[in-house]
């Protein structure tokens, strides 16, 4: 494991919460395929998401629209009274800040700003005014 923490370090800024082996070596392996192939288009990852939805036995909470399923280990980042913030999807579909875990990306938002907000919104991924950076 301290090979691969090392490598981790490496390449991203901080290291996940969920500190099991085979977490760790499938984001790295991504990680690696991606820097060295390129990122998968935008439209092609949109398809997949919508298909591991359609066919997934899990289903996902209702209302939750394809937009704001997100690939676990993706980070969103919002500045925030000018302060950087980063949000990281864990595998289970939550959402992590500075080692603390959300439900929602509201509940995140909220806790950034100490109001309400709409998470997707605050985080740039539907029209409003964190989608303005």
């Amino acid at each position: 494991m301290a090979e691969l923490w090392a490598l981790w370090d490496q390449h991203f800024p901080r290291r996940p919460s969920h500190r099991n082996r085979h977490y760790v070596e499938s984001r790295l392996a991504y990680r690696i395929q991606e820097q060295a192939y390129g990122a998968l288009p935008t439209n092609l990852r949109k398809m997949l998401v919508e298909a591991g939805a359609k066919h997934s036995k899990i289903k996902s909470a209702a209302g939750r629209s394809t937009q704001t399923l997100l690939m676990p280990g993706t980070t969103l980042i919002r500045e925030w009274d000018e302060r950087q913030y980063r949000v990281t999807v864990t595998p289970d579909g939550l959402y992590e800040l500075n080692g603390q875990v959300f439900k929602s990306l509201s509940a995140a938002a909220r806790h950034i700003t100490g109001t309400q907000w709409n998470g997707p919104k605050f985080f740039g991924l539907r029209g409003g005014k964190g989608a303005t950076q």
